[in-house]
């Protein structure tokens, strides 16, 4: 494939150090603050990967749908418009494919932690509370993916109702709370953990990134998968559908 990279941060150099070391695919542009971006900047890429701020994603993607080119999306913090944005990619007929989180040891992760809610949830015994830790970099907080972690337990465990991020100081949590605890620390990749308790035991998951290779090269692997499935059927995409169709093969 030739990629279009929409921004020049850590993560899009990583996918541009990627590429340029794969036999497969090559970078056709990248693009970065103070380029023109228009639907013409896009043309003659295979696929578009977006690694951006949500300020930036926001003035970008409507030029990045009307250009026709499927676009797998890194950037985080848009959860607020993702109703109006899918709208909009699948009334052009365009294709996007969004995750907060790329890297297939977190999608298992994910995967764990939906089975291990869904088997606690008969028990009352059993409470469960989520943590993630990245660099002091990042803006978004909690990040995509810890609130992603958090949605998977609500989704699978109906005995949590709501989301806390912070608890007001002398406020005792109550019991259909699901916390989800966030930690900016020097240059940490990424952390995030589920602990399940009991008064007789504990479980705790954890998935801790090394480096950003397995987001950057999840990302690439996503796009290969995307374009295909654009011409086939354009729509708007997570990594549960990319994943769910690399394991039916």
């Amino acid at each position: 494939m030739k990629l279009t990279l929409v921004g020049n941060g850590r993560m899009g150099r990583q996918i541009a150090d990627i590429v340029y070391r794969s036999t497969e695919h090559t970078i056709h542009r990248v693009l970065d603050a103070g380029d023109t971006i228009d639907a013409a900047a896009f043309q003659g890429s295979d696929a578009i990967i977006d690694f951006t701020v949500r300020d930036a994603f926001l003035d970008n993607y409507k030029a990045i749908i009307a250009s026709g080119i499927p676009v797998v999306v890194g950037t985080t913090g848009w959860d607020d418009v993702m109703e109006q944005v899918k709208g909009e990619v699948l009334a052009a007929g365009s294709s996007m494919l969004y995750s907060a989180n790329y890297s297939l040891g977190v999608n298992i992760f994910l995967r764990t932690l939906r089975e291990a809610a869904r088997l606690i949830a008969p028990f009352e015994q059993f409470d469960i509370a989520l943590s993630e830790q990245h660099h002091t970099g990042k803006a978004d907080f909690p990040s995509g993916t810890g609130l992603r972690a958090a949605e998977v337990v609500l989704s699978a465990n109906p005995r949590k109702k709501t989301v806390t991020r912070q608890l007001e100081d002398g406020r005792k949590i109550s019991s259909d709370e699901l916390q989800v605890a966030a930690i900016r620390l020097g240059s940490v990749f990424g952390v995030h953990s589920a602990y399940i308790d009991s008064d007789a035991d504990s479980i705790e998951l954890t998935h801790t990134a090394k480096s950003r290779t397995g987001f950057a090269s999840g990302a690439v692997h996503a796009a290969a998968w995307l374009a295909t499935r654009h011409s086939v059927k354009p729509g708007f995409y997570s990594m549960d559908d990319f994943l769910n169709d690399l394991f039916k093969a």
